[in-house]
């Protein structure tokens, strides 16, 4: 266990920082001010995490310390998501098209993957898609497979586990519990009230065409 002192030390580089920070950097970020005798360690730099988020229990606290990448980052709690997920829906859908999504799941459940796999599954070409989410940095290249060709492989990234808070890659949702969530409650409302927007979006644009003409 590490000196108390350090706890708002810790607390304070998690929530300065722009991205997840692991034990190791917060360790050196002490040592480098306190140098080496500063009692400090990864193991109680993890303890100490745990203890912080004690205090963020209550449920008047929006937030606590989580795990995402590897490293730790201050973010909302899961109960508040499905808020969250109303206020960001828009914003997710700007970002990723319904193409790039079905594309980068087929990759973060099969990967290594090649390209003609890719296609296979999907029925389309996915080179459009594949250079999008490359230029995203949410999929890289791994490798080649051994088959004619040497096709390249391609995988998921740490941009892709901070984009959807995973801390690794075993922590994306089980068939099992895709098709659990499909059933959920709150899940159907929130697709209905996706789709009636989409539909009042595609009926404003047609009036605009037709005033337009």
């Amino acid at each position: 266990m590490i000196d108390e002192i350090y706890f708002p030390v810790i607390e304070g580089l998690i929530f300065a920082s722009e991205d997840p920070i692991n034990a190791a950097e917060i360790e050196k970020a002490i040592v480098a001010i306190d140098g080496d005798s500063a009692d400090i360690s990864s193991d109680g730099i993890e303890r100490a995490v745990e203890i912080i988020n004690q205090k963020y229990e209550p449920a008047h606290f929006p937030f606590k310390i989580v795990k995402i990448a590897g490293g730790y980052i201050f973010a909302t709690k899961p109960e508040l998501s499905k808020y969250l997920g109303y206020l960001n829906s828009e914003k997710i859908k700007r970002r990723l098209s319904q193409a790039s999504l079905e594309t980068l799941s087929i990759i973060a459940y099969k990967q290594p993957i090649t390209k003609p796999d890719i296609e296979a599954i999907r029925g389309v070409n996915s080179d459009y898609i594949l250079s999008t989410l490359l230029d995203k940095r949410l999929i890289t290249i791994v490798g080649r497979a051994e088959t004619v060709g040497r096709p390249l492989l391609y995988g998921t990234t740490d941009d892709f586990l901070k984009y959807f808070g995973l801390n690794r890659i075993s922590d994306l949702p089980k068939p099992r519990e895709i098709d659990e969530l499909m059933q959920d409650e709150d899940f159907l409302e929130q697709k209905r009230k996706l789709l009636m927007q989409a539909v009042e979006e595609t009926i404003e644009l047609e009036l605009k065409d037709d005033n337009e003409n």
